[in-house]
């Protein structure tokens, strides 16, 4: 078996182990990442936010645990309009205010930066589809339309397991480990692109930032909270929401994602049938969101 190995080859190109032929040597370094802005909010937050595109409508995009906005914006490259991308609390260079935090901060910083930038539309990845729910159930009709990528927590805290995988990714960065967050974050990777040009770029510019940027401690609290009281909060969201799950992946239940789906009441669930769907049917995906959003 031929696995994911840290630190990478010295030359940019993947390895692998026993006789046969290895891939292709000439992964290209990841593109240097667009220069971003830091924005005042009504709470008192500085938060990094990136805009894209032009005209409307406008489409802000809430990212994952330990993600941001280099990792959302391949979501939105095929959507019409002005696309907004910033990074929650605690992550990038966005403030880390003291600790601990809720999904209503985490709400808080989604409804700001949609306000002061005019979005009529919100795409939510895992803990940002967590942060729209809890903005959802204070103001149901604060969008037009809603993309749901991998809800990972509704009305009930995360799993073990996903609690467990969130904390050695926290302590991974904080104790700058390289290695350590490798390994954390190649599980985001199918195995079958571990080890090719492409995963070791996303690895590189993954690694970059969160070693640069680091994690916020108050973020440890998350994994142990859930953003609803009742699924009920959102039966009066009336925006038709795209929801989009996966079969086999622990950090996003299949069940999460239709239950989200039956709670809201203009909804269409789509499940793919294994994890990693973003490499391997990233073109299904984009055109899915980008169908839905631009129609």
């Amino acid at each position: 078996m031929r696995g994911f190995r840290w630190p990478p080859p010295p030359d940019g190109g993947p390895r692998t182990w026993g006789p046969g032929p290895g891939a292709p040597r000439t992964g290209r370094p990841a593109l240097p990442e667009p220069e971003t802005e830091l924005v005042a909010t009504p709470h008192d937050v500085q938060l990094e936010r990136l805009v894209t595109g032009i005209g409307d409508p406008v489409t802000v995009f809430a990212h994952g645990f330990g993600n941001g906005i280099a990792t959302t914006r391949p979501f939105g490259s095929a959507v019409a309009g002005r696309r907004v991308f910033f990074q929650f609390r605690g992550h990038g260079r966005s403030d880390a205010p003291p600790g601990p935090w809720s999904y209503l901060d985490l709400a808080r910083d989604l409804r700001a930066v949609a306000d002061l930038s005019g979005a009529t539309r919100a795409f939510g990845a895992s803990l940002g589809a967590g942060a729209l729910c809890r903005l959802l159930a204070e103001s149901p009709d604060r969008f037009e339309k809603l993309v749901f990528l991998l809800p990972a927590v509704l009305d009930r805290p995360r799993g073990p397991i996903a609690q467990q995988g969130l904390a050695d990714l926290l302590a991974a960065v904080s104790g700058g480990d390289a290695s350590a967050v490798a390994d954390a974050v190649a599980l985001e990777l199918p195995p079958s692109v571990r080890n090719s040009p492409a995963g070791w770029a996303y690895l590189r510019q993954r690694l970059d930032q969160l070693l640069r940027d680091g994690l916020a401690a108050g973020l440890a609290d998350l994994p142990e909270q859930s953003p609803l009281a009742d699924l009920a909060a959102l039966a009066g969201v009336t925006a038709p929401a795209l929801v989009i799950g996966c079969v086999g992946d622990d950090l996003h239940p299949t069940h999460i994602a239709a239950e989200l789906a039956e709670a809201l009441p203009q909804a269409t669930l789509h499940v793919y049938d294994r994890p990693g769907f973003a490499w391997t049917d990233r073109a299904d995906l984009r055109d899915r969101i980008s169908t839905f959003l631009n129609d």
